[in-house]
């Protein structure tokens, strides 16, 4: 029974993570299908499950009414007898128990184990295993997903140099820089990053939108040098750098590449106005021209956006953005 209900409180959780609108907060929903996949299939188990134990049930019970029916017409026969011939088959019955325990078949009539396991371990291993499935389904139905938001930047420690990001251990959060370049093998990501450069190239002013933010980000660090000069403009939440004056701050978006895992908080640090003030986690709206600047804490040169014009604006209701191909 354990297994069907391991199997159906995944199935569950799946669902109202859909049903919820949460989905967009584990995976980049461009793999939404895999989700409905695995939602059909834990279904299906859980179903097959289901049926299995009922017919367990069913005939355990059968055998349970089997044996009490043999036992009621043996003690009927057992009075039949004279008590010499009672006491013979109480020895025969007593004899038959002791060899079916000496060869380790623990049945019992009635349906009943004798405290024995023979199929997987001690009793508590088995409990152990049950309470790590059922607390990840727990915590998914009950408890709220976390919108990611600065505190996360700060409880990870903004860093742009040192980053262990690699084909080897892709499964890094990123910062600043989308970087996919560890998915591909150097000619594929080289013939992928000349394909998305083609799409930016001749934009004298690049909008970055929910649909092109990571792509748009990733070729303009990339490509530094040829977007200098040029409008870019795009939304996202303010964040303090503890190395940044009065002016500057970084204006983010968090990004999945895949899902949550490889995901990463995106976009470029920004030269505000003088007298711009702003709060960690407020939503604006920038447009400028791209330059660089020397950034200390990182020890090399970034692109940085000079902004001219900017707005505060709501937070979307999906705050992130997701890396399309």
């Amino acid at each position: 029974m354990s297994r069907f209900l391991i199997l159906f409180g995944f199935a569950l959780m799946f669902t109202l993570i859909h049903v919820e609108g949460n989905l967009n907060k584990y995976i980049n929903t461009k793999y939404a299908y895999l989700s409905f996949t695995a939602i059909a299939l834990l279904f299906i188990l859980s179903a097959f499950e289901f049926v299995r134990f009922y017919r367990q049930e069913k005939e355990a019970e059968a055998r349970k009414q089997a044996a009490v029916g043999e036992m009621g017409s043996e003690h009927e026969h057992d009075h039949a007898h004279h008590d010499h011939a009672q006491h013979d088959h109480v020895h025969h019955v007593h004899s038959l128990h002791a060899h079916e325990h000496h060869g380790h078949e623990h049945a019992d009539p009635y349906g009943h184990d004798h405290g024995h396991s023979h199929d997987g371990g001690p009793r508590w291993q088995k409990m152990l295993s049950v309470v790590i499935l059922i607390v990840p389904i727990f915590t998914g139905i009950f408890l709220p997903v976390q919108t990611l938001d600065s505190s996360f930047v700060k409880a990870k420690g903004f860093a742009f140099k040192g980053i262990d990001v690699s084909a080897d251990n892709p499964g890094q959060h990123q910062f600043l820089k989308p970087d996919t370049s560890v998915y591909y093998g150097s000619d594929g990501y080289e013939e992928v990053k000349n394909q998305e450069h083609s799409e930016f190239a001749g934009l004298k002013e690049i909008q970055l939108t929910d649909q092109n933010y990571l792509k748009g980000l990733e070729v303009i660090y990339n490509y530094p040098g040829e977007f200098m000069g040029r409008t870019v403009s795009f939304d996202g939440f303010a964040y303090i750098g503890e190395q940044a004056d009065d002016r500057h701050y970084f204006v983010f978006r968090f990004g999945f590449i895949h899902c949550a895992a490889d995901s990463g908080v995106f976009g470029m640090l920004a030269e505000f106005p003088k007298n711009t003030v702003l709060q960690n986690d407020e939503w604006v709206h920038v447009s400028g021209t791209l330059t660089s600047q020397l950034y200390p804490p990182f020890k090399q040169t970034i692109p940085v956006l000079k902004v001219t014009d900017w707005h505060t604006i709501p937070a979307p209701k999906d705050p992130y953005v997701y890396r399309n191909y």
